[in-house]
């Protein structure tokens, strides 16, 4: 098991080295610089010291290694846009709103799609069934930020139930949080309903049911187990569907997270906000696929976590 955590930790660290190297240099490949207004430097003197004390002015390759140098000391840098705040105060501030909406979201969608997902298995080709499918492609296809609009419309302005926007008690998480996990609970609740289907048939549940075991014993504690494996599997790429879905969410919902900060890095060309957050959402994403790993492992004795031998 040790070994096994240590090769995917390796494999995490690598993976987020190559997320923080293309990001930085395909930014510095865009054409202009964060001090030019609608393509025009209005006073060549200013915008030079200004490159000098953010060291733009400095090869591409030295900025990396210095970017690289503060990372090693979790300094993601001054904003540009946003001076004399640091990024890090930026992230400390919107973070915890935008995890919030997150956890709320991936929460519900897991609970709700699991849920849809093994009673459609039980009820297959009925009418229940035929229902939650039918809710599960519409919440695939359809995009958040259209649920986003007409939760709007109707649930806050026409029937007046939640407030439209802004942040401050649980009522304005609800509807952000709907609209963030139409899409990861349909696609929980497909995935749950077919591997239920697939396990409801197999031999040791036909064993449980001879030996009398009630239809709940037999559902959650052998049936259920082994169906939702696929789904734990899924859980890291899911995490990043919620959390960079919640930047479009963020906007429409004027929620002061991480999404506001970092539609305001890119109109900006704030470079080193755009960087930042995008590392840390990096470095918490690949973190989480890294957890996701080793629960899997946890979860299904079967998969073996030692390096087999030659």
């Amino acid at each position: 098991m040790a070994q096994y955590v240590v090769r995917r930790f390796i494999s995490m660290m690598v993976t987020l080295w190559l997320i923080i190297t293309v990001t930085f240099f395909l930014m510095h490949a865009v054409p202009g610089s964060p001090f030019e207004k609608d393509g025009r430097n209005s006073n060549p003197t200013a915008v030079q010291n200004l490159m000098e004390f953010y060291n733009l002015d400095k090869p591409v390759s030295v900025q990396y290694l210095m970017y690289l140098k503060s990372l090693l000391t979790l300094d993601l840098g001054p904003s540009i846009g946003h001076f004399p705040d640091t990024v890090n105060s930026m992230i400390e501030r919107g973070f915890p709103v935008s995890l919030q909406l997150g956890l709320v979201s991936i929460l519900f969608a897991i609970l709700c799609g699991v849920a849809l997902g093994t009673v459609a298995a039980l009820r297959h080709n009925r009418m229940i069934d035929y229902t939650a499918m039918v809710f599960a492609v519409i919440g695939i296809a359809v995009p958040n930020f259209i649920v986003a609009t007409l939760l709007i419309k109707y649930v806050a302005v026409e029937w007046k139930l939640l407030p439209v926007a802004t942040w401050g008690s649980w009522k304005h998480v609800i509807l952000p949080a709907l609209a963030l996990s139409t899409g990861p609970l349909a696609i929980i609740a497909r995935l749950t309903r077919a591997n239920m289907l697939e396990v409801l048939t197999a031999d040791y549940i036909e064993t449980a049911r001879a030996k009398g075991l009630s239809p709940v014993t037999i559902v959650l504690k052998h049936a259920l187990r082994n169906a939702i494996l696929p789904v734990v599997t899924l859980l890291g790429a899911l995490v990043a569907n919620v959390l960079t879905g919640s930047f479009v969410i963020e906007k429409i919902f004027a929620i002061p997270g991480m999404g506001k900060y970092f539609v305001d890095g890119i109109n900006n060309r704030d470079y080193s906000l755009i960087m930042g957050t995008t590392v840390f959402y990096s470095a918490l994403l690949v973190f989480m696929m890294f957890l996701v790993d080793v629960a899997y492992g946890l979860i299904d004795p079967r998969i073996k976590l030692h390096r087999k031998e030659g």
